[in-house]
Parts: C-alpha cells; structure tokens; sequence
C-alpha cells in the first residue's frame, strides 16, 4: 500500500517598488497633507487595503540620510557593516575595477553661480553633453592620479589610486544655494589630508576648465546652465558584501536607471536588466520598467524595480512635478504591474515603499521613517484602507528597522 506524501507548495516570489524619495511631510499648499496624501494612487491603495502597512526607519539617525544608505536597508545589509560610499556603488556598475587602495567617489556635474552652487545637475545635463565634458576633463587632468569615468546625465565616477577615505564631503543636492567655499573637502584624519588637498583642487581647476569649454558657452547662449564645476562626494573603498543568493539561497533581479542602485544590485549577485527609455527623471519608461518587471519575475525569485523620479522631483522643490511623478509610478508602472499579473498576484509578495523622505520645501534627503505596505497573499489584510505617511501608522507592520523589512518579504516568503 502505497502512503500519500504531502508536498509544500512553491514558495511565493518578492516584487519590491521602490518610488525614491517619495516620502514627505505635511505641505501647507496641500492643507496639511502630504503629497502621498494628495496624490491619486488607487495601485498603491491598493497593496494597503489588501495587504499590511507600517513605517520603516531606512537610515539610523548616526548615519547620513542617502539613497546608498536606505536603499542597502531596504535589502537587508547593516551599512554599519558595508557601506562604504556611492563611489563603489557606481564603479560596479560602470564595470570600473577598483584596486586594494583605490578610492571610488561620485562626481557630479553642477552649475556654481556667483560661487555659490545653483543646481547640483547643471540643469540635467543631457548623456552626450555630459560624456563631452567628462571625456574631455579626464584629458586636461591626465597627469594627475585619477580616473574620471562617465556615468548618467550629471552622475560620474571618480577614482584616486592610493587615497584616502576618510573625508567630510558635502553632498550638492543638500547644499543648493550655498557657497561652495564653505564646503570644499575636509580630512578626518591628517592621513586624508593629501586626498582632500587633490579634490580641492579639482573643484577649482575643473571650473577654470569648464567656464572656457565650448559646449558651456553654447549652453548658456541657447539660455541653459553651464556645467561649469565637478563636485566630488561619498568616497570609500571596495565592500565586502554576502549576496542574496549567498544569505537567503534566492536568486534576484534589478530594474533602474540609476548606477548607484546597479552597483549595489551587482555586489549583491542580482541581475541588472536594462530597459531602453529608462532615463532616472521625470521622462523615465515607466511601462518598460513594469514589462520587464513581469518578464523578469519568471525566472527570478526577486525583482526590485527602482524608480528615482520622485527623488529629483523634491531636489527640485517643485511640489506640482512631485504629485506628477507619484501618480506616474502608480498608474504608469504599479497599476500596469498588477494587472499584468492577473492570476499570478496571489503567488508573489508585493511591496512599495520610498527608500527615504525628500520633501520638496527643503529639496535635500533627511532622516525619517517612510511609509511600507506588503501584500502577502497568504495573510489577512489590516484594516488600512490608504498608502500615505499618516494611515500606515495605525497598520499591523509597526516600526520596522533593520532587516525587519527583507525578513517578511524573502525571508517569510516560504
């Protein structure tokens, strides 16, 4: 006689939308409400009212309020343990190797007027004006120990053989409107005290460069701003990091436009999958991203979809681009996502969230817990009905730090 064996169903696969920045506060020109409050998002009320909500604290109060820091949060890593800047992050994804005693740093195109900094992106430099200049700055600066690698429209890479780390510098996008003399690079240590020496005088021969440039004149005479200074941040040294496949035994995927989230897909072991049209603005691909989304969760256990457009929308403090953006994410991207599941919703795990507030009165990243909804299939919902900061607070989630948030997303998905 033969004995029936009982067999586990499949575990359920993770899809993770992560909307940067989308976080905010209260805004007066919204009577009080945020713009998450304001927005029509029926796809990401959706996930609440089906699913449980809470707060998540990406970034710890010690730490600096970044995309690098959250974004490593939300997939579970300590950056207490691993973070070692936005440089090697985004080398990773350009394919740059980095040495031992290499130190990788982001560098950013910006417009400095009247020595203060006016935009931390030159006004969105296009991706060919910005590999002219790049290309044509790593010329002028051949016989100095550095790389300079272009990346995505204002966002580039760095890299000082044999320097040193331990550096204060000062993020563009959190110091619009300052003067750049306040915040030029200063050592930690006397050891880093050549390495700031060097950026310091990149950041004011890089402008001598960059006010002649004949694209910077053309630019101005068709009444754009000029890429007129490189602005160096977020240095470190090459991480040492499990990945998923290591940690969890799953196998994931990335969907971004943006380097620094490829480079940490990368040291994580995920799949980079491109999408034609995916720009990191307000322009993105929006379906392209959500169609890849869908192919992709075939074959992978995880599939993380970044979309950086509501992040540079509160850069801009332009509250009316904000909403803009929120609303394309849902019905462009979330709400094309679930009804291309279908049927196959009720075995993956769905999850939104920002990585961080950027609220549009300040336009810089600052600390704060963001609002997290998950639907998983296999759990009742909590009586949750909207996706905003405020209503998560009442969800069954609570206060979640850590790895508390990839623990109920992949860890729990058995």
């Amino acid at each position: 006689m033969m004995m029936e064996t009982s067999q586990k169903p499949a575990p359920l696969k993770t899809l993770i939308i992560l909307g940067d920045g989308m976080a905010d506060f209260p805004i007066p020109e919204l009577d009080g409400r945020t713009p998450l409050m304001a927005a029509h998002t029926p796809g990401m009320d959706f996930l609440a009212r089906e699913g449980c909500t809470g707060q998540f604290l990406t970034v710890e109060d010690d730490l600096p309020p970044g995309s690098e820091i959250a974004n490593l949060t939300v997939l579970g890593y300590d950056p207490h343990e691993v973070y070692q800047g936005r440089g090697v992050l985004e080398a990773a994804s350009l394919g740059v190797a980095l040495a031992l005693d290499d130190v990788a740093m982001r560098v950013n195109l910006i417009c400095v007027e009247a020595g203060r900094i006016r935009s931390h992106s030159a006004g969105h430099i296009s991706n060919e004006e910005a590999h002219i200049l790049i290309q044509d700055l790593q010329a002028h600066f051949a016989s100095w120990a550095i790389r300079l690698t272009p990346g995505l429209s204002y966002r580039h890479l760095l890299v000082i053989s044999g320097g040193d780390p331990r550096l204060e510098c000062a993020p563009p996008h959190d110091h619009v409107g300052e003067a750049i003399t306040e915040l030029l690079v200063k050592p930690l240590t006397p050891e880093a005290t050549a390495t700031a020496e060097i950026l310091n005088r990149l950041i004011t021969e890089s402008q001598v460069f960059l006010a002649a440039h004949p694209l910077n004149r053309a630019r101005i005479a068709a009444g754009k701003q000029p890429a007129n200074a490189l602005w160096p941040w977020s240095p470190g040294r090459r991480p040492q990091m499990a990945t998923f496949q290591e940690r969890f035994g799953v196998n994931g995927a990335v969907i971004t436009a943006v380097d620094l989230i490829k480079g940490l897909g990368i040291y994580a072991g995920m799949e980079i999958i491109p999408v034609e049209g995916a720009t990191g603005l307000y322009d993105t691909n929006y379906e392209g991203k959500a169609d890849a989304a869908l192919v992709a969760l075939e074959d992978h256990d995880l599939v993380y979809v970044h979309v950086e457009a509501p992040d540079e929308a509160g850069h801009a403090r332009d509250l009316a681009l904000k909403l803009r953006c929120i609303e394309d994410l849902d019905r462009r991207l979330i709400q094309r996502l679930l009804d291309g599941l279908g049927p196959r919703l009720e075995e993956i795990i769905v999850a939104v969230l920002p990585d961080h507030p950027t609220p549009v009165a300040t336009g810089n990243h600052v600390h704060g817990p963001v609002p997290v909804a998950i639907r998983d299939p296999r759990l009742p919902p909590d009586a949750v009905q909207l996706y905003d900061e405020v209503s998560v607070k009442a969800g069954a989630l609570g206060f979640l730090r850590g790895a508390e948030f990839i623990e109920r997303v992949v860890v729990n998905r058995r």
